[in-house]
């Protein structure tokens, strides 16, 4: 009976775990669930079938050669810095790898020697990336098939609260890492190509810098830009392309409110804070504001960001209760990301009964038989509750399709790969589609421009 090692019990494998188990019968494989908690990894195996939990020590090199040596294949989902150790131990051993995180470079150096092992490697097989990546490779594809020319590509993805569980005047909750989300956009700017001419947006413009987008029955989104599009030029063939974007989803009215706490430097992770454990949340916004003997916090604030009392972004600041002189940050030396990541994890925590959603949005503009074209493409997941989550659906089902299809040899050809070719994005989009992962496309005019810049100049 082969074996796959699943390293890593965190909020995201529940629907992982159960589609492995699922499947793990007819399949005869076996899966062990290994976390340096023992307890977390009895948890999240619960009563699933042919399902073991161990203990996992990432920073114990002979405990992780234990673990892996009498595996078939691994899946990692560990945060994606302690990838490449893992990758290592597998390439020394002779297993199979998975991991929904980007291909580092270490990872990526790899390639020659995973191929030699006829291994494979799959990265970037999530939900962002990964969904992404093969619901877009598998439209470029049938129409480049089609003798068809790529003009425009562009991208958007985003984790958000479902509409029946939407009530806050952010539009927004935590549905996935809160520190990824206060730092987001930070540490590069955002680098894309618009009809042909580059375009640059530095993180103190990048939340004023929207497009906005409508999917049917789930109203209007709007988008901010990703740190690199160009990226994706070499990745999905598109070296010529005149338009290439990938962008953030959040609701409207989103983005501008953000960019308040980044006007005020209160997403900033690179200096701590004096005395930050004993500072209330109303001396943390103080902090950031000119020093007034006569004017209130509130003044200061709104004058600062020249907003007016009767401004709903005034209603969204008062909404977080950032005013309160009774609550305290309570972490040592914290940055101000991390106070603000405190306060607002009190307001836009999950509670439990409230439903995440994934929602999906791909442009292709493209030329065919002499006219111009364009296909938009869309996909929206609703979470089942607290432990399904949406996010869990569509970073773990990916992830468990593909070790499935690499273990059984459906997946054949090695190396560090991510899923853009159709050996493993075709197989992989169709039992999605089964699960209730389903892209919806649509003709529409292709404009040659968008809403992130106005016509071409």
């Amino acid at each position: 009976m082969q074996q796959i090692l699943l390293i890593g019990a965190g909020k995201s494998t529940a629907v992982l775990i159960k589609y492995l188990s699922e499947k793990s019968s007819e399949e005869n494989f076996t899966i062990i669930v290994a976390d340096k908690d023992l307890e977390v990894a009895k948890k999240a195996i619960k009563n699933h079938q042919n399902c073991l939990a161990a203990s996992f020590d990432i920073f114990n090199a002979e405990s992780c050669k234990k673990h892996i040596a009498p595996v078939d294949l691994v899946i990692s989902m560990l945060p994606a810095r302690f990838h490449i150790e893992i990758a290592k131990t597998c390439l020394h051993l002779k297993k199979h790898l998975v991991t929904a995180s980007y291909i580092s470079k270490e990872m990526k150096a790899l390639d020659t020697e995973v191929k030699k092992a006829g291994l494979i490697f799959m990265n970037e097989i999530g939900v962002d990336p990964g969904i992404d990546h093969m619901s877009a490779m598998q439209v470029i594809d049938r129409i480049r098939d089609k003798g068809g020319k790529m003009l425009m590509f562009e991208s958007f993805c985003g984790g958000l609260i479902a509409p029946e569980s939407d009530n806050n005047l952010w539009n927004y909750k935590f549905t996935w890492n809160p520190r990824n989300v206060i730092v987001a956009g930070q540490g590069g700017v955002a680098k894309f190509i618009q009809e042909g001419k580059y375009k640059y947006i530095p993180y103190h413009r990048l939340f004023r810098r929207t497009e906005f987008l409508d999917i049917e029955g789930y109203g209007r989104f709007e988008a901010y830009a990703n740190r690199n599009s160009l990226d994706y030029r070499n990745a999905y063939g598109l070296q010529d392309i005149l338009t290439l974007y990938r962008g953030t989803m959040r609701r409207v009215g989103y983005s501008r409110a953000w960019n308040m706490f980044v006007q005020l430097g209160m997403t900033d992770d690179s200096f701590t804070m004096e005395d930050s454990e004993n500072m209330t949340y109303r001396e943390f916004v103080n902090s950031f504001l000119p020093y007034s003997p006569t004017d209130s916090v509130e003044l200061k604030l709104r004058h600062n960001l020249k907003i007016d009392q009767d401004d709903i972004m005034w209603e969204k600041l008062m909404e977080l209760d950032l005013f309160n002189n009774n609550k305290k940050i309570g972490i040592a030396k914290a940055t101000p990301a991390q106070a603000l990541q405190k306060i607002l994890e009190e307001k836009w925590s999950l509670s439990s009964k409230d439903k995440d959603m994934i929602v999906m949005y791909h442009k292709f503009g493209y030329e065919l038989d002499g006219k111009q074209k364009q296909i938009d493409s869309t996909m929206v997941c609703i979470g089942k509750d607290q432990t399904e989550t949406a996010m869990a659906k569509t970073v773990g089902l990916p992830v468990g399709i593909a070790a499935v299809k690499i273990l059984k040899k459906k997946i054949k050809s090695p190396g560090v790969h991510l899923p853009i070719s159709k050996e493993v994005y075709e197989p992989i989009l169709q039992e999605l589609q089964e699960n209730g992962i389903i892209f919806k496309e649509k003709q529409t005019i292709y404009l040659g421009y968008n809403a992130i810049g106005g016509v071409s100049n």
